[in-house]
């Protein structure tokens, strides 16, 4: 097998894939649903329903307020028991609609039936129409990154997409989500990438994922043998192999510059894998995203699983399901172990981008003091975007955000390589992204002076 992979850093953690062979099962519907409006990386949609207001599955209950946002629908039937404000997985304090479930009414015009519908069965469809049913659907970037896909699948006047690239390369550790959706869906996933391709204007596709996922890559790569413009691409296992960039330099050899420029720079539209299947159901079975595939896993759960689960469903539902949190203490990551966030009450509720919740023991989670620096430069080595991570923390730390931004701080992506490589134990990413945040703020409001 001819393996790719990204040229700059990177690191190999422990794969801890332990749910990787165990199918999906669907989760049972929760007494009570919860919608943060902040599924998206913009501003909170907008509430449609209110107080006492019935609702069915697939209901639209919120709509876009603005540019990167995303329509909201309801994973279950009831009553709406108010609008209010919880946490969501990262922590902040978000508008949301609480719904009280009452039995499990789906929305008529969704088709709930496993027919296989094709592009080639749908000449009616076009980029424009696939488009608007893709955002009307609210669908986002479902690897994590919550990218209003509709966004994406309509670049900026003077920027022409070349390819689209299906990200099921899933290099976190412990997350199987995407891999069992694979081999659940992949008749429909391939007919997203359809789709996506249709929507982008683009007559290439291809699909990349790890050589860990043998049997993924001989599934997919079977189903696109007769179609000569979707290409399965085999990928060497390196973490963070899934990180836009990272992908596009594996399987087409291009590297995306600094910011601001973005992946379509260099003719490419990355989309996960889950995302491709969200846009054959809205496109072909008219179903909005209020569900998705979701592991949950650790070391020490009694029955780590997969799951098809409808959004709004607490943290603590599923951990039950596992056999509850175990003994002693324990960190819940909404996410994987690198970068995955903690959350500090399992009332919050699984979302559109949340692809795992991670149960880390208390003696994995426990941080070592750091040590000075060693000058050892594994850091540098490890950073995937060619970045100075010694620098960049120490510089944030010390709050010198001109030099920040002189050396490219707002390039990091977050994956925490460095600090995973240290040897010294050093908080390098905490730095970062805290001067990272103290650096996008300045040149926002320096943009807002021009």
């Amino acid at each position: 097998m001819n393996v790719k992979t990204f040229r700059i850093g990177g690191v190999h953690p422990e794969e801890n894939k332990i749910t990787h062979e165990v199918p999906t099962v669907v989760a049972e519907l929760p007494k009570q649903a919860i919608y943060p409006l902040t599924q998206h990386i913009g501003a909170p949609a907008k509430p449609i329903v209110a107080k006492g207001d019935k609702v069915k599955v697939g209901q639209m209950i919120a709509e876009v307020s603005g540019f990167m946002c995303a329509n909201i629908h309801s994973g279950v039937s009831g009553t709406v028991l108010k609008v209010d404000t919880v946490l969501d997985t990262d922590g902040r304090r978000t508008p949301a609609i609480i719904i009280n479930v009452e039995g499990d009414e789906w929305d008529e015009k969704i088709d709930r039936s496993d027919k296989l519908e094709t592009l080639e069965q749908h000449p009616e469809l076009t980029p424009e129409s696939i488009i608007a049913k893709v955002k009307e659907a609210g669908i986002v970037g479902m690897g994590g990154a919550r990218f209003p896909t509709h966004i994406k699948l309509a670049p900026p006047p003077g920027n022409k997409a070349e390819c689209v690239i299906i990200n099921a390369v899933e290099c976190e550790p412990y997350i199987t989500a995407d891999y069992r959706l694979m081999m659940e869906k992949a008749d429909q996933i391939i007919e997203g990438t359809k789709l996506l391709m249709k929507a982008a204007k683009v007559d290439k596709g291809y699909i990349g994922i790890e050589d860990n996922k043998p049997a993924a890559i001989e599934l997919l790569a079977d189903k696109c043998a007769s179609i000569p413009n979707i290409e399965v691409v085999p990928l060497a296992k390196k973490y963070p192999q899934g990180g836009e960039k990272q992908l596009i330099d594996a399987v087409i050899r291009r590297q995306v510059p600094a910011p601001p420029a973005l992946p379509i720079h260099v003719g490419a539209i990355v989309q996960n894998v889950g995302t491709a299947y969200a846009v054959y159901e809205a496109v072909m079975k008219n179903k909005p995203l209020f569900e998705r595939y979701t592991t949950v896993t650790g070391k020490k759960l009694e029955k780590p699983g997969n799951f098809l689960v409808r959004m709004g469903t607490p943290f603590q539902q599923l951990i039950d399901v596992c056999g509850g949190l175990p003994e002693g203490n324990n960190k819940v990551l909404s996410g994987g172990p690198m970068m995955g966030k903690a959350v500090t009450n399992l009332e919050v509720a699984v979302g559109k981008g949340v692809n795992s919740i991670t149960v880390i023991s208390g003696e994995e989670a426990v941080r070592k003091e750091a040590d000075p620096c060693i000058r050892c430069a594994k850091c540098v080595g490890a950073c995937p975007m060619g970045l100075e991570p010694y620098l960049l923390s120490t510089a944030s730390a010390m709050k010198l955000y001109d030099k920040c931004e002189e050396e490219d701080i707002v390039s990091c992506i977050a994956c925490g390589s460095c600090q995973f490589t240290c040897p010294s134990h050093r908080p390098l990413l905490d730095n970062i992204l805290q001067g990272k945040g103290a650096v996008m703020g300045i040149i926002r409001a320096r943009n807002a002076k021009k």
